[in-house]
């Protein structure tokens, strides 16, 4: 057995707390965004493990096809800010010299290191004091093995621990001839997840994507319009029409501070008076920017803001949050 191996069984052991069974969309929820990747480099095996030992609702899943068509769980179309693909397979990169998980196969991306986020220009890790860039030994895998290590976890500790996948970049996937979308449902339903009750939140930030999904290929399954720009703020009655939440970035929730106390935009008002949960992204708990503290985040949007729960990089501190 390898130290990373027994340091997971350590995880497990020591973040075991009571089993969650069921999951309450009437309660505040807490996303493991991208796994515990503020522990460990994001969407790894690793990463995700420490997230169920750590008691999230559920954990997200980016989803990209690779060139043989298999749902690869890595947070983008690109290779070489969070991989060695540059240094194994120079020759492979495009001519906007960027690397792309859907120029290799399935077995050509497992022999890749996965490490901490870094900029490929530069080589400089994203956040400095996470887990040290090109250490360990981390794998690219696919979203089947996610959910069975997911769904196996579950069965072995008698928790619920729910998943969170993203449909990223439908568009980019039709133009390189790919179906991303349909492959994705099919394994979902392959797996049981097929409505609302089966403990599975699918999310994309393409509108039309999103609403196709739910009006032509008729997925029953709860549904969440990720939003980027400010014009989609706009368009909450029309993804109503379709979704059953949003995910906005949290800054889109706060207003301004008057006397040290935060005021909010009309955002979260808005969507729950249109029967839409509000789901922003991303707490970090080393990237504060407007706050103190990570708790003051928290109770900032989770309490006063009223968000119906949080993607977060740090699941284990906005577990222990909520549970007080």
């Amino acid at each position: 057995m390898n130290s990373i191996s027994v340091f997971l069984i350590y995880l497990l052991l020591f973040f075991f707390h009571q089993p969650k069974t069921t999951v309450n969309m009437n309660t505040k929820i807490v996303i493991a965004h991208r796994g515990a990747s503020g522990y460990l480099p994001e969407h790894t095996m690793e990463a995700k493990s420490m997230a169920h030992a750590m008691n999230a609702d559920y954990i997200e899943q980016d989803l990209v096809l690779s060139k043989d068509d298999i749902p690869i769980v890595i947070h983008d179309i690109y290779l070489d800010d969070v991989t060695d693909v540059a240094t194994k397979f120079p020759e492979r990169k495009r001519k906007d010299n960027r690397f792309y998980v859907i120029d290799f196969t399935f077995d050509e991306l497992k022999t890749l290191q996965v490490t901490e986020r870094f900029n490929p220009k530069t080589g400089k890790q994203v956040y400095k004091n996470r887990f040290p860039k090109a250490k360990g030994n981390f794998k690219l895998h696919s979203f089947q093995e996610e959910i069975e290590l997911i769904q196996g976890l579950n069965k072995s500790t008698g928790k619920n621990i729910g998943i969170y996948p993203e449909i990223k970049e439908p568009s980019f996937h039709k133009n390189e001839g790919k179906n991303l979308t349909e492959i994705v449902l099919k394994i979902l339903t392959d797996f049981g997840y097929k409505t609302k009750n089966d403990n599975c939140i699918l999310q994309c930030f393409d509108a039309k994507e999103l609403e196709r999904i739910r009006k032509k290929l008729q997925s029953e399954l709860f549904l969440v319009q990720l939003i980027e720009s400010e014009e989609a703020l706009q368009q909450l009655k029309y993804f109503a029409t379709y979704a059953d939440g949003i995910g906005p970035w949290y800054k889109q929730v706060l207003d301004t501070k008057i006397d040290d106390t935060w005021q909010f935009t009309s955002l979260v008002a808005d969507a729950h008076k249109l029967g839409l949960k509000v789901h922003p992204f991303t707490f970090r708990a080393d990237s504060l920017d407007e706050f103190s503290t990570f708790e003051e985040m928290l109770k900032t949007l989770l309490i006063d803001g009223n968000v119906d729960g949080c993607f977060t990089d740090f699941p284990d501190l906005a577990v222990d949050f909520l549970d007080k």
